[in-house]
């Protein structure tokens, strides 16, 4: 007699269990039930169908039910819907729009009911302008309702995969896009300073995002609705797209006896039996183990659905098929970067309190001399005894088959000499000779064999100068177009020769520009006797780690698409996502290079100094076009054209990552630039002060001028440090983690402009009411008015990033409108400028 199985839900772990079961037994009753009308469809496809990559609906379908009847025969019953299972007497009870409700019984039961979005009981959650994206269904009505006329703008809310997905595909489709996100980064798999890399690319073709900020309702108007947030803001849009997670979608199995895990998944051992006899499951639902740290969790991905639905087959077959567990292998497209892990992040290893150590490398990904090259970032953690624990990546080229390398170690418990002896395929338009995933491995050696101690990023913030040197190794013009607070510059090539401007008695820490440098320059030190550390990945690790969202315009809903309902100016346009360019006329034309530099596939300084060999070529006027692939190029141009006085005319971010400069010598016999210069003589019509103090009188006295001097037609930077600070807190209290010297000062500073006090004549506080009250008696506009105006005016307030970190104060207690840098960031205004104040 055959054995009847049934199936409960399709995609990727029904589907797959219903083909391998009918190639294992040509006699078995297999019935599938879904509740939808598709039972295998390309669900991670989705978003790209909604925004245009996937022109071809069809092309989602993988399977349908007429085609899996046929090559299968296979019983499949769409818009069925099993509401129980009742394990003692076999038979599920199902709930069909064609047969009404009945039952059916199994000999053995496969359950793949999947994942359903989270959607919280929020006030007005339940709009029709509010989607979420699980089937072929949600698609249909997203899709129709981007192509609506009059819709211009989305609210994604959530920054996991599926969110950044959309908002990548809304943006692609021609909306206005925003992202928020509840923490304090996109994409958990990745650790912080490698998601910042994403977060920026979704920055740098338009998509605006919001982080830290809790949504607390909506609200509908006649053709859009409004996103309520815990900040007080409010965003406003014609949809919104919900993808905060999902949890299994178990209910109707909640009476049936089954073993459920804390979080609500179907418990299962290795052979993906749960606890009822002949019942297995699988896909999103169930509960796996973790194969690097061997705790349960879940992992709502296709591959792993897809094993697993074959492993229940196989043992409903009697095969005896183990599922060992998953690693959580991931990837994700990013416009042109590409994000990739696999195995336990940082986060979760500190967590755990599992050993581990940390390294970064930033290599090409194919050899540097053939056109092309663009670099990867790559982080590997492995423990103390070198097995590899987790890796992640982030390029432009090649980041998918090095995590696939990485993957396949750690599926097999390898180590990191296991890695470093990975022979892989290589040829120029491919690869190096040392595959990146090889100088991972190198570098993780050196670091359990003694060779070279690392820090990481987070330790320069507890890192206490009179007891720690901090070098930068790499040349002059890297350093002075940006360098970490506090080091001092001595390039690795004149190291042996300025040994005497060490101090033995400190520690030493190096650092170049992604870490082969600095690692060269500890084995120097170290074999001359002094303690020495090397920061792993270098600056540009550094930098990716310091990336925080651009603040976010604030603006009326009727000024743009999606925006704040506060006032203020209205947004420039979003670039058009397919082209980065910092030119205020991107379509200029530029007039004909008269030197072209190819710059590709060289690491920083090389674009740099490729830029300044060729420009000393160039008479004044003549033309130098620059392509360059280093990701931290497009910054250190913008840079670089300013201190050497040359204009910067266009500079371009291609989807493939290539970023292309025009550069003018001397910027003469030019009437105008699309890029305005920086490198611009001195100016009159230039202001800038720095603001030191925190008194009221002082506040008062540097937003006057401020004001008058932006009504009078200048361009008025105002750098805020230290104590002055305080004037542009936010006057409520914003909930942000702190350390302890972070909370003192706190609790020590007053809290925004209106709690300051005078500097002379305070009086227990009786002064700043006085003058207060003065100035409202003579028609002088308030302080925090005057603050207002200024920002009203244009005028540039930028926060000292240097400070805040000291101080403990974060950029989500500031007020909103201003901007964020260092020293480099004032004194490149001042640099420009005719009049400079000190207050």
């Amino acid at each position: 007699m055959s054995k009847k199985v049934l199936i409960v839900g399709g995609v990727a772990g029904g589907a797959s269990a219903a083909a391998r079961l009918r190639r294992l037994d040509e006699e078995a009753h297999i019935v599938m039930f879904e509740r939808d009308p598709y039972i295998s469809f390309a669900n991670c496809g989705l978003p790209y169908y909604i925004g245009g990559s996937i022109q071809d609906r069809s092309k989602l379908l993988v399977q349908t039910p007429e085609a899996m009847h046929r090559r299968f025969n296979i019983d499949i019953r769409t818009q069925s819907e099993v509401v129980s299972v009742d394990p003692v007497h076999k038979k599920v009870r199902v709930q069909s729009q064609e047969r009404g409700e009945y039952e059916e019984s199994y000999d053995a039961l496969i359950l793949s009911p999947g994942a359903k979005p989270v959607v919280p009981e929020w006030p007005g959650v339940t709009s029709d302008k509010i989607h979420t994206l699980r089937n072929i269904p949600d698609t249909d009505r997203i899709k129709a309702k981007v192509h609506e006329e009059g819709t211009r703008s989305a609210i994604v809310i959530g920054g996991g995969f599926i969110g950044v997905e959309m908002a990548e595909n809304l943006r692609e489709a021609g909306l206005d896009v925003t992202l928020i996100q509840a923490g304090s980064q996109i994409l958990a798999p990745f650790d912080p300073e490698m998601a910042s890399v994403l977060a920026k690319e979704l920055e740098d073709r338009g998509v605006r995002l919001l982080f830290s900020d809790m949504v607390q309702g909506f609200e509908e108007t006649a053709r859009r609705i409004r996103v309520k947030l815990a900040s007080g803001r409010m965003l406003e849009s014609e949809m919104v797209l919900l993808a905060i997670g999902v949890k299994p979608d178990t209910a109707f199995l909640q009476d049936s006896g089954l073993a459920f895990g804390p979080r609500g998944h179907i418990v299962v051992n290795e052979r993906m039996e749960t606890s009822l006899p002949d019942v297995y499951a699988v896909g999103d639902a169930v509960e796996v183990t973790d194969l690097v740290n061997g705790r349960k969790t879940a992992i709502p991905l296709a591959g792993p659905a897809n094993k697993q639905g074959r492993i229940a087959a196989d043992n409903v077959c009697g095969l005896g098929t183990a599922y060992k567990g998953s690693q959580g292998t991931s990837i994700i497209k990013v416009f042109g970067l590409t994000g990739a892990a696999t195995g336990n992040n940082e986060k979760t290893l500190q967590e755990l309190n599992i050993p581990h150590h940390v390294v970064h490398v930033h290599p090409s990904s194919h050899a540097s001399y053939y056109p092309g090259a663009t670099p990867i970032s790559l982080k590997l953690l492995f423990s103390p005894k070198g097995t590899i624990l987790g890796a992640q990546a982030v390029g432009y080229d090649g980041v998918d088959k090095r995590i696939d390398d990485i993957a396949t170690v750690i599926r097999f418990r390898g180590t990191v000499t296991d890695l470093s002896g990975l022979e892989l395929s290589y040829a120029p338009p491919y690869s190096s000779a040392k595959d990146p995933v090889n100088m991972a491995a190198y570098a993780a050696e050196n670091v359990l064999h003694g060779m070279s101690e690392v820090i990481l990023p987070a330790d320069l913030d507890q890192h206490d100068a009179n007891k720690i040197m901090l070098v930068d190794v790499r040349t002059e013009i890297e350093f002075a177009n940006g360098h970490i607070e506090g080091a001092v510059n001595i390039p690795v090539d004149e190291l042996r020769s300025r040994l005497d401007e060490l101090d033995a008695s400190r520690e030493i820490w190096v650092y170049c520009q992604v870490g082969l440098r600095g690692y060269t320059a500890s084995r120097i030190l170290k074999q001359k006797g002094y303690q020495v550390k090397n920061l792993s990945g270098g600056y540009k690790t550094y930098q990716m780690s310091r990336y925080t969202a651009k603040p976010m315009d604030i603006q009326p809903p009727e000024q743009t698409h999606t925006g704040f309902n506060e006032p203020a100016k209205p947004a420039a346009p979003a670039e058009h996502p397919a082209s980065v360019s910092n030119s205020s006329a991107p379509h200029a034309v530029i007039p004909a290079a008269d030197m072209t530099v190819d710059a590709c596939g060289l690491a920083c300084p090389g674009p740099l100094l490729q830029v300044k060999q060729n420009m000393d070529q160039l008479e004044d006027g003549q033309i130098l076009k620059v392509t360059a692939s280093d990701p931290g190029f497009y910054e250190d141009i913008k840079s670089w054209a300013r201190m050497s006085r040359n204009g910067l005319l266009q500079l371009n971010k291609r989807q493939d990552g290539i970023i292309e400069a025009y550069l003018n010598k001397g910027n003469t016999g030019m009437t105008s630039s699309p890029v305005p210069s920086e490198a611009q003589a001195v100016s009159n019509d230039r202001t800038t002060m720095v603001v030191f103090s925190g008194d009221l009188d002082k506040a008062i006295a540097s937003f006057i001028i401020a004001n008058g001097a932006a009504a009078s037609g200048k361009k008025v930077t105002m750098f805020f440090t230290f104590w002055g600070l305080n004037i542009i807190r936010k006057h409520e209290k914003v909930p942000v983690a702190k350390g302890l010297v972070g909370k003192m000062f706190g609790a020590m500073m007053p809290r925004g402009s209106r709690r300051l006090s005078m500097s002379k004549m305070n009086m227990l506080g009786m002064g700043p009411q006085m003058i207060r009250s003065l100035m409202k008696s003579k028609n002088v506009p308030s302080l925090e008015e005057l603050i207002q105006t200024a920002i009203d005016q244009g005028v540039e307030i930028i926060a000292c990033q240097m400070s805040m970190d000291l101080m403990g104060i974060d950029r989500a207690e500031l007020i909103e409108g201003i901007g964020y840098g260092g020293v480099g960031a004032y004194l490149g205004k001042a640099d420009q400028t005719g009049h400079n104040l000190f207050i």
